[in-house]
């Protein structure tokens, strides 16, 4: 399905308005086969990546059903909940609803670990149409009798194959038991491992499925480029193409903690502003972090993929891969960090020699050739494939040798 209009996807007024307002004119892939499904009550299985769309996808429906609905909310009590893996995400799709619910008279709340709970506990005690949420916080406050899920009429579970990597899985089946069975349920992943193929079964009733994005391809929009560097030289290299003025957004990735933090440490040293993110960082640090690289104080942002999971800024002019993923798909969601609602974006990857290998695989998922980068101060050249060596016949008396040696017993010596 296409259309060049939210109205023509039957969205009300207030919620066509407030998207606009947001600076959304054009449905994405994702929105424009999600969205009239989701407003005819079906239960919907989303299959797209970070990125495309999706949290507008499922909030858009979700806020035009409860703001349709004659039931008021009651304290304690959601109508709606969203199950999200990490707690960026968490505070994203909060935003979401309440700047696509700005004209609707609709409540919203999050939670999530890493920070103090009694303010949650207060905005629990509130009537409360929408409770955006990540697993360990909400059974905590579920346990202690804070939130009751037996009123949630629409559930959304976002990023399935996420809350497997993470290990929630067990988490996110508590939270389902103690939901209402007549509900309209909703699950979102970029993957489908056999253990969210499973749950899906669990959850979903004659779910329609849609699908954009198929794995392993990239974003039309991503120009892509390597650069072959030795492993010493990386920070240098990443400090001297920073120097470029066309990268005023860039979020880099390294595969360790530790690792974001020295690339961070060695920028700002180097001259250029730069934060890093992980799970080692309080949530404070981390929101404080995410909000200066929105407002352009800070141009660079070095992140671990757990902590960039789901992070929704625009305008990321650049990714750079600092370090290569060990799984090819993870490339592809890195990179779909930039060119996002109909954008341009440039893609950088470091590759040293021990991920030559990494290299290859990536490209043979995307099934192309990334474009290496000829000109810059610290290249390393591409060793030679190695040339398959036929064994050669040893000759007869060498091998007599050998083998007498083989089988000669030792002799120990006192």
């Amino acid at each position: 399905m296409t259309t060049r209009d939210f109205r023509a996807l039957g969205l009300a007024e207030p919620l066509a308005r407030a998207v606009e307002a947001c600076g959304y004119t054009v449905p994405t892939p994702i929105q424009a086969q999600a969205i009239p499904h989701l407003l005819e009550g079906r239960d919907l299985l989303g299959i797209a990546q970070t990125g495309t769309g999706k949290t507008a996808a499922f909030t858009l429906p979700m806020l035009q059903w409860l703001a349709g609905a004659p039931d008021r909310p009651r304290p304690g009590h959601p109508r709606a909940l969203v199950l999200t893996p990490t707690r960026e995400l968490a505070a994203q799709v909060h935003e979401s609803c309440k700047s696509y619910g700005q004209h609707l008279d609709l409540r919203y709340a999050v939670v999530f670990g890493g920070v103090g709970q009694k303010p949650q506990e207060q905005a629990l005690r509130r009537p409360l149409d929408v409770l955006v949420a990540t697993p360990g916080r909400l059974l905590d406050l579920m346990g202690q009798r804070h939130v009751h899920l037996i009123d949630v009429e629409v559930f959304v579970l976002d990023e399935a194959d996420r809350m497997l990597d993470m290990g929630f899985i067990r988490d996110v089946e508590r939270v389902i038991a103690a939901l209402h069975l007549e509900r309209q349920s909703v699950l979102f992943s970029a993957t489908m491992p056999a253990a969210v193929v499973a749950l899906t079964r669990k959850i979903l009733h004659q779910p329609v499925r849609v699908e954009v994005a198929p794995q392993g391809r990239t974003a039309d929009r991503v120009e892509q480029r390597v650069f072959l560097v030795e492993k010493a030289d990386k920070r240098h290299l990443l400090a001297a193409v920073l120097q470029d003025p066309a990268m005023r957004r860039t979020l880099v990735f390294t595969r360790t903690k530790h690792g974001a933090d020295r690339v961070a440490k060695h920028l700002c040293r180097a001259g250029t502003p730069a934060a890093a993110i992980h799970g080692n960082k309080s949530q404070l640090a981390r929101e404080r972090a995410l909000a200066e690289f929105k407002n352009g104080k800070t141009p660079v942002l070095v992140a671990t993929d757990l902590a960039a999971r789901g992070l929704d800024v625009d305008d990321v002019t650049h990714v750079v891969n600092f370090e290569l993923p060990n799984v090819p798909e993870t490339y592809v969601h890195r990179i779909g960090r930039t060119a996002r609602a109909g954008r341009a974006g440039i893609a950088l990857s470091f590759c040293d020699r021990d991920e030559r290998p990494l290299l290859r695989g990536i490209e043979k998922l995307i099934g192309s050739t990334l474009q290496v980068v000829q000109d810059h101060a610290h290249r390393s050249p591409i060793p030679p494939e190695p040339e398959v060596q036929m064994p050669r016949e040893p000759a007869p008396g060498r091998s007599a040798r050998k083998k007498r040696r083989r089988t000669k017993p030792r002799v120990r010596r006192a």
